[in-house]
Order: structure tokens, then sequence, then C-alpha cells
């Protein structure tokens, strides 16, 4: 239940992305005004949970849960009957708000109902449901949008989360607020510079990825020729990669050490942000290199956290929630360079300006792995 809370939020983060060009043509606005759709979310997910967790931290859990997904539900249905981009801008806002408690208070409810010994385990299978809708949750939408509606992805959100809304009655008891850390206690944690270069590392990476990821759909139609279907495909594949490089990314980091794989994770996609803007006129090598890129894309999890455990493991909690925003900002932050880029240059060159924070988030990994050494089985 709790992973399919995580995988209808996801959705609902992600399928912006696939159906843009769709909802700027119905709304009569840019593709750069719409790709504020992701910034605007991506932003307001980092912020909203440790806020609102602090201001309902009395607040007995599964109701909190459950207020959330009916909140989320009124989000999205509001973005159903948008008639301008304000409207769904705001409907954009209480989806992102409502949706980050519910993802958050998943992934804290997964290690509190079961036994201690199954927590990595429960907790992992939680983060699945985001990553699952990139496999799965983002091509459907796609497809929907692209043969009858934008507003048809919603509707299906809308559709699964009321039948999570029931299934939370079924399958979750009452379970009581836990002692929740202050915000600025949380953000006193980032005085370490270490700490704060690795949530920068998170940042930039993810800044550098979606300021080409955040407007794939309208670069494949406009470059490429992409029709809806293929869209769809592409969204699969992608999505396909993007889970397994989650997983190869973990096993390497403990054959390998968090350092390799990280840099190497960096290193590659930026090889790839050069080189898939080369190869539109050769068919195959674009889809080799999306396949490339979707292993990386999502790559520098596992390492990044576990690196962040080697060096506070007093505050790893805390620290996997400051990532998830720094990973969030990242988003919001790349989404909005890529609409200035389209705006000023041409969607042709998001890839090649992604690489610019891409770097930047080299150097920070660089710096915040200085002075560290590899153990032999891999941990730092």
């Amino acid at each position: 239940m709790l992973t399919m809370i995580a995988f209808v939020v996801g959705m609902s983060e992600l399928i912006v992305g696939g159906i843009l060009d769709l909802i700027a043509q119905d709304l009569h606005i840019r593709i750069s005004t719409a790709g504020l759709l992701i910034t605007v979310f991506a932003f307001v997910f980092a912020l909203a949970a440790p806020l609102l967790l602090v201001v309902f931290s009395k607040v007995e859990r599964t109701k909190l849960i459950s207020l959330a997904l009916i909140v989320f539900i009124v989000g999205n249905m509001v973005a159903v009957f948008s008639q301008t981009f304000t409207i769904l801008l705001i409907s954009r806002v209480i989806s992102a708000a409502s949706g980050s408690v519910a993802v958050v208070l998943s992934i804290n409810l997964a290690s509190r109902v079961v036994a201690p010994a199954y927590r990595g385990r429960a907790i992992g299978l939680v983060v699945m449901g985001i990553s699952g809708s990139l496999v799965l949750g983002l091509p459907i939408g796609v497809f929907l949008g692209n043969t009858i509606s934008w507003r048809a992805p919603f509707v299906l959100t809308v559709f699964l989360a009321v039948l999570l809304l029931f299934g939370i009655k079924l399958t979750l008891t009452k379970i009581e607020a836990s002692q929740m850390v202050s915000l600025s206690e949380q953000l006193k944690t980032l005085k370490d510079k270490r700490i704060l270069l690795a949530h920068a590392t998170t940042f930039f990476f993810l800044a550098g990825h979606f300021t080409f990821y955040g407007y794939l759909t309208p670069y494949a139609k406009e470059v490429l020729h992409f029709d809806g279907l293929t869209i769809s495909l592409l969204y699969l594949l992608y999505g396909i990669a993007a889970v397994s490089g989650g997983g190869l990314a973990g096993l390497a980091t403990d054959q390998l050490g968090n350092k390799r794989t990280l840099l190497l994770s960096i290193i590659v996609l930026a090889i790839s942000l050069f080189i898939i803007p080369y190869t539109t006129n050769t068919i195959v090598l674009f889809w080799f290199f999306v396949m490339v890129w979707g292993i990386v894309s999502w790559a520098i999890t596992p390492p990044v956290q576990s690196h962040l455990f080697a060096i506070a493991a007093e505050t790893a909690e805390i620290q996997q929630s400051l990532n998830d925003a720094a990973l969030q900002l990242g988003i919001a932050f790349g989404t909005l360079f890529g609409s200035f880029i389209i705006e000023k240059r041409s969607i042709t060159e998001t890839a090649h300006f992604g690489i610019l924070f891409v770097a930047l988030s080299l150097v920070a990994a660089l710096l915040t792995m200085r002075g560290r050494t590899e153990m032999k089985e891999g941990v730092m």
C-alpha cells in the first residue's frame, strides 16, 4: 500500500514532462512557460514535507497520510478542470505539498510497520514505487495524454489515489506520531562542509540532468520527429534503464566503493549529455546513448547516501531527508534553467548546457570525498 502511494505521487510529478507540448498547445503558452509546472512542483515538494511534518507533528500518522491523499486528490482534480495556466500551476502546488507529505510518511511508516530486521527492505520497496513510476506510470501517462488528452493522466492519478484512500483504511492501523526533529536542528547539520558538498553534488547532478530531461518530449518531437507512441516507448526504455541503473549503482557502491561509483556516474552522465545531440541522425546510436544516459541518471543516490552515512551516521535519517530535498531542488532549478535556454537559445542546446551543472557536481563530489580512502570491501 505504501509503495503504491509512492508510485502514484511519483507518476504525478513525472508525467508533466511527458505531456508538456500538449499542455502548452491547449493553454496557448510556450514550452518554456509550461516547464514551470515541473519547476514549481519540485520546489514545493522539496520544502513542504519538512515544514508540514513539523506543523502536524502530533497528528496520528495513518490519519495524516489519509488527509494528505485527500488534498492530493483535490489538487489533481483541479488540474483536470484547469482552463488557464495559473489554475494548473496552483493545482501543482497543492499536489506537490500534499504528495511530499504522503511520500515521506510512506517511507517513515514502512520502517515502523515491520520488524527491525526487515526495515531496510521495507523502505527499499517504497522507494521502488517512485522508480516504478518511471517504468510504468510515465509511459502510460504519456500514451493517454497523446491518445486522449493531457488531462487523462490526471484523471488516472485521481482514480488511483481514491483507491489508495480506501486501501489505507483496510490495511493500516493507527500509528502514533514519533518525535520530530525541528527544521532548525536539521539545517544545523549543514555546517559540516563535507555534508553540504554531498548535498550540492546531488543538487547539481539533477539540475544538469533535468535541464535536458525536463524537455525530452518536445526535444524528441522537434528534433527526431517522434510520434506519441514512440515517445511512450522512449520513456519506457529510459525508465527501465533508470531503475536498473539504481540497482547497479547500489551493487557498484558495495563492490567499488562510493567514491569510484559516484565519480564514474557523474562522468558518464556528462559524456552522455555531450554525445546525444550528435546521434539524432543515427537512430541506433541515439537509442543506445539514451539507455546509457538512463542508467546513470539516477545512479547517484546509492553512493551519495552511503557517503553521507559514513560521514554523518548519527544524523543519517536527517541527511536522507535533506538529500531528497536537494534532489527536488535540483529538478526545479534544472527545468527552470532549461526553460531559459529554450527561450533564449534553442531546445537543441539543452543537453550541452546541462553539462555545466554536471561539471559543478563533479567538483562538489571531489571536494566532499577529499581526504577519504576506499576500503577493500567497498566502504569509504
